[in-house]
This record gives structure tokens, C-alpha cells and sequence, in this order.
């Protein structure tokens, strides 16, 4: 069989069961990172599941300063009130000055657990308003530049595989898994585009359904008819991947600890990253978004649109740490979204494109229990532009900490180019 011939049968095949193209690509390409690869390499290594909220989340009332007087004076039909002890539908106090949104109660726990901390006013130095250009910017890691081609995360993963001094945690060389960096999105996003590979798939249960049977034998079958070149090695690879997949077995799958995840897409998709975890497919990454945040019109207070997606939101993150458990003590949750919103409501009772935003980060490494990032406020000389929350803290401080301290990433200007922040522009988040 040809490289044409099987480039056409196997993108096709390959694509009707969940792989994207790209991996197939990739794969075929990039027979050096895969030649020899070990399956459960990072089995025992740190995992980082990266969460994007799409659409700019409303920062003030997801962290609620409800000690600054001017956020209830420019918000008053949709400010989360003030805590009140015992009382639902108030801001649930985290430090006497900020609070979370009634719909973050999942999160409380972890607040008290210390391995939650949140950072507020960061995001991107540019001054963009377009969710499509503020996106890229965040998922390349270069703001303001357009012509960066790949994802910060796919630098990290080309950086880790092939610098000298880059080990696995349990002391092991760095070969890669198939399903070391994986996206739960019907395409790769861009945070992981680049030339390491990665795989995305929309759902873990309809990928491995179909390699069942007679297909999956016709595949390995297509696999071993050809020649014993760079396609038949990377057709050996994808069909492990596949196997693996399978024995995970995603139809019998019970989480444990009593854990209860949303039946919504992004419940389902954080269920499905937690047992790529605890089937020890050597998972370093993973990613997964949900939309919805852009709320102009009727956003709601502690009740509403925003609230039934924090619910959601909550409700998934606090299942999949409940899932886990003592796995924790190896997983980071970063959070993110591109920018936040005005901070006055609009006449729609909503609000608009603002800039600063704030993020969680989740895990067994977390210093938690605590608000990071200067508090610029919210009197309107303290605004941005007059009408935003102003940003104190770049957002490739905290990615850059994240990757550094928790995987081990190195050749940071080559993660994040152009970048002038060192490790004193960092939080001390980890």
C-alpha cells in the first residue's frame, strides 16, 4: 500500500471514529516522537486540565468584591448582595472582602480545604474587545500578535519532549503517549496547536464504540499490510491508542467517592478526562471548554442566566475533584477566559466586553485559601478605559508559574516568547 492510498483510507476511517485529522497528520509526520513510545509514561507524572470559559465570564460576579461599595452603585439590578450568614442567595464570604457567587458553593469546600485560590484583575495586556482576536491571544500566549501559529501549551509539550534535561516525575525518560495531551473538542483547539502531537475528540464513549468489531479489525488489518516504514509505525501507535481507549471501557465506568457529574456536555467531558486519568493512558494535559458567558442582555444576580451557568460550571469541577481524590495531590485545575466584563450594567441588564478577568486555580499543589493579584477597585479613576476593571496581573504570570512549578516545563522564553515577566512577576500561587 502506498503513503497516498493510505493518507486517503486511513484519514477517513480514523476521522468517523473521533480522531482528528490533525493527529493523523501529525502522527504520520512525526515518527520521532512516537517511535518507541511508552504508553503509561506519565502513569504517575502531574496532570494539568485546562479549562476555557468562551465568551468573556463577568468576573465581579464570579468573584464578588462585596466589600467595595462603588460594585453595588454601578450594579444595582444585578450585584451579588453581601454575604449574609445562612442566607442563599448572597455572596458566600471567602476573606471579609471578596466573595463567590451563590452558584460557586461547590467551590467553598475546596476554599476551606486549601486547594482553591483564585486571582482577580488579570488577563491580557492587549486592549482587544473581539472574543475571537482576545482568545487567540490567551491560547497562543502572545497578546497583540497575530502571527503566532501555535498554542503556549503545545510549546510546552515540543519543549518538554525534546530538551535534554526533561524527566518524568517518577525519575523516567519523557516518551510520549498517544493520549499525552488531549482536548475534549470536536477540533484541536488552539491552545494546542502546533507540531507535538495531541488528540481531540468529542466523546470518549462514541470513539471507542467504534473501534468495536469488524471496523477495528479492518483497520489493524490495513495497519499491518503496510510497509515496514514510518506509515506502518505510526498505524501500529494509532491502533494502540485505540485498544487503549477501549480497555478503558467508558460504558462501565462508576466514579468514585460518590461523585455526581452534570449530565451537560461539560460535566460529561470532565467525567470522561477523569477516567483518562485513572486509566493510566500517561495523560499530561487535557482540555476542555463551555460557552455561554457572553451576557449582554438579562445576565441576572444571584439568580439567572450567569448563575445557572456557575452552577454547571461548579457543579462539574467539584464532581471531577470529588472523583478523583487523592489523584489531586498530581492534578492542577487552571481556569480561564479571554476577558471579563463592564463594570456597570448596561440598560439591557446585562453587560458588555470589559478587560480584566479573574481565574481559579485547583489542585493538591495550590497555596489555597487565598485571593491573588493587587486589587486595583473600582472607583471610576481606577477604571480602565473608565469603564472596566483594570489589570494588575498578566495572564502569562500565572500560566507561566503554573507550567513551570507544576510540570516541570523549561525554556520558559520559548513557552511564552516575547515575554518579560520573570519569576518575580509571579504570585507564589503554587
Amino acid at each position: 500500500m502506498n503513503r497516498r492510498v493510505f493518507m486517503k483510507s486511513g484519514a477517513m476511517a480514523l476521522a468517523t471514529m473521533g480522531l482528528n485529522p490533525t493527529f493523523l497528520r501529525r502522527t504520520v509526520f512525526a515518527q520521532d516522537l512516537l517511535k518507541g513510545a511508552a504508553l503509561n509514561g506519565n502513569a504517575r507524572g502531574k496532570v494539568l486540565i485546562v479549562l476555557f470559559q468562551r465568551g468573556a465570564a463577568d468576573a465581579l460576579n464570579v468573584v464578588v468584591p462585596h466589600g467595595e461599595k462603588a460594585y453595588y452603585q454601578m450594579r444595582p439590578a444585578i450585584a451579588i448582595p453581601r454575604p449574609v450568614s445562612g442566607a442563599a442567595q448572597t455572596a458566600i464570604d471567602l476573606d471579609g472582602f471578596f466573595g463567590l457567587h451563590p452558584a460557586l458553593s461547590p467551590f467553598k469546600k475546596l476554599w476551606d480545604d486549601g486547594i482553591l485560590a483564585t486571582v482577580h484583575a488579570v488577563g491580557s495586556p492587549s486592549n482587544t474587545r473581539s472574543h475571537f482576536d482576545a482568545q487567540d491571544y490567551m491560547e497562543s500566549g502572545t497578546p497583540d500578535n497575530k502571527g503566532t501559529r501555535d498554542g503556549w501549551l503545545n510549546r510546552y509539550l515540543a519543549v518538554k519532549g525534546t530538551c535534554d534535561e526533561c524527566k518524568l516525575h517518577d525519575g523516567t525518560s519523557a516518551e510520549k503517549s498517544p493520549f499525552r495531551a488531549v482536548a475534549m473538542t470536536p477540533q484541536t483547539p488552539r491552545i494546542l496547536e502546533g507540531g507535538a502531537p495531541s488528540v481531540a475528540m468529542n466523546n470518549l464513549d462514541e470513539f471507542t464504540i467504534r473501534t468495536n468489531g469488524t471496523q477495528a479489525d479492518r483497520i489493524e488489518a490495513l495497519y499491518r499490510t503496510g510497509n515496514a516504514d514510518v506509515v506502518h509505525a505510526a498505524g501500529g501507535e494509532m491502533f494502540e491508542a485505540m485498544k487503549m481507549l477501549k480497555a478503558a471501557n467508558p460504558q462501565q465506568y462508576i466514579p468514585q467517592n460518590n461523585a455526581d457529574y452534570p449530565r451537560s456536555p461539560f460535566g460529561q467531558h470532565l467525567r470522561q478526562i477523569a477516567q483518562l486519568i485513572k486509566a493510566d493512558v500517561g495523560l499530561e494535559i487535557a482540555f476542555a471548554d463551555v460557552g455561554g458567558w457572553d451576557t449582554h442582555v438579562n445576565q441576572g444576580g444571584a439568580t439567572g442566566q450567569l448563575a445557572n451557568r456557575l452552577d454547571d460550571f461548579a457543579k462539574s469541577i467539584g464532581a471531577l475533584v470529588q472523583d478523583l481524590g487523592d489523584r489531586m495531590s498530581s492534578v492542577t485545575i487552571l481556569t480561564m477566559s479571554e476577558f471579563g466584563r463592564t463594570a456597570h450594567q448596561n440598560g439591557n441588564g446585562g453587560t458588555d466586553h470589559g478587560h480584566a478577568t479573574s481565574m481559579f486555580v485547583i489542585g493538591g499543589d495550590v497555596k489555597g485559601k487565598k485571593v491573588y493579584g493587587k486589587w486595583p477597585g473600582l472607583e471610576p479613576e481606577q477604571l480602565n478605559e473608565g469603564r472596566d476593571l483594570a489589570l494588575t496581573t498578566d495572564f502569562r504570570s500565572v500560566f507561566s508559574e503554573v507550567a513551570f512549578k507544576h510540570l516541570g516545563a523549561a525554556k520558559m522564553d520559548a513557552v511564552f516568547p516575547g515575554f518579560t515577566g520573570d519569576q518575580s512577576k509571579w504570585l507564589g500561587v503554587l
